[in-house]
């Protein structure tokens, strides 16, 4: 059976020329730092954006950590958003989670976008990995992934007051709504997977496997890159055609 390309109608080299005229020299270097990559139909071009190893936030993480930096995804999202030749985003996610606050912040930019996205969790969504899987407006899943739901961690001195059990609180009620407002699952259903005391040895909370995470309400659907793509130009056309149909009328 011959294998559908429509999804790859450029060369490597038209693609490089396509960045460069839509995009800039400043841009395209940009997205050799960050790992990402523009493609798609000429009629539809989409980003696709790697979230990777672990989100760094306000602190530099070792040399040797494989890293994801909010301060090089957030102005890269605003783009995307801004620059009407792109159509579509596609997120690609592998991650052991990271910084909480940096990783809410990714997600709420791409929650609160208009440009049409589709994430997929391939290897590893884990810990804040999960908002940043449900803030697309469709979820994927790859058959053998997982996720890890569990409560928010602190590293270095944490004093053992009321006051800082309180603060952990209130920062997992803030991932708590995030996840359950962009996705199928309840708060309750959530709190009860983070809390769970019976499945991980030297902490609380559960991994979720490919299967369990669809069940749940946390992910849409399993599947696989061709299947994101699909649902993703799925989506674009969607929105040419209501553009179309409102240019009409006016």
């Amino acid at each position: 059976m011959k294998k559908d390309n429509t999804h790859n109608s450029f060369s490597a080299e038209e693609n490089e020329d396509k960045e460069q005229d839509l995009l800039g020299d400043d841009y395209s270097e940009g997205i050799k730092n960050v790992g990402s990559v523009i493609t798609g139909r000429k009629d539809a071009l989409i980003h696709c954006l790697t979230i990777i190893g672990q989100i760094e936030g306000h602190y530099i993480l070792p040399s040797q950590n494989k890293t994801t930096k909010y301060e090089h995804i957030i102005p890269l999202l605003v783009s995307v958003e801004e620059n009407p030749n792109i159509k579509g985003l596609l997120i690609l996610l592998n991650t052991v989670g990271g910084d909480v606050e940096a990783g809410l912040a990714i997600a709420e930019v791409i929650a609160g976008m208009k440009t049409p996205t589709v994430s997929v969790v391939l290897g590893g969504g884990h810990s804040i990995g999960i908002p940043l899987a449900v803030a697309a407006d469709k979820s994927f899943i790859a058959k053998s992934a997982t996720m890890t739901a569990h409560p928010v961690r602190s590293t270095g001195l944490t004093l053992g007051v009321q006051q800082s059990f309180e603060y952990f609180r209130r920062i997992q009620d803030r991932i708590t709504t995030f996840v359950s407002d962009n996705s199928g699952i309840s708060k309750e259903e959530y709190n009860r997977l983070v809390l769970n005391t019976g499945e991980l040895v030297t902490d609380i909370g559960t991994i979720l496997d490919s299967d369990t995470a669809v069940k749940c309400g946390l992910v849409d659907s399993i599947g696989t890159l061709s299947q994101a793509i699909d649902s993703l130009y799925e989506m674009i056309n969607s929105n040419i055609y209501q553009e179309d149909n409102n240019t009409e009328k006016n």
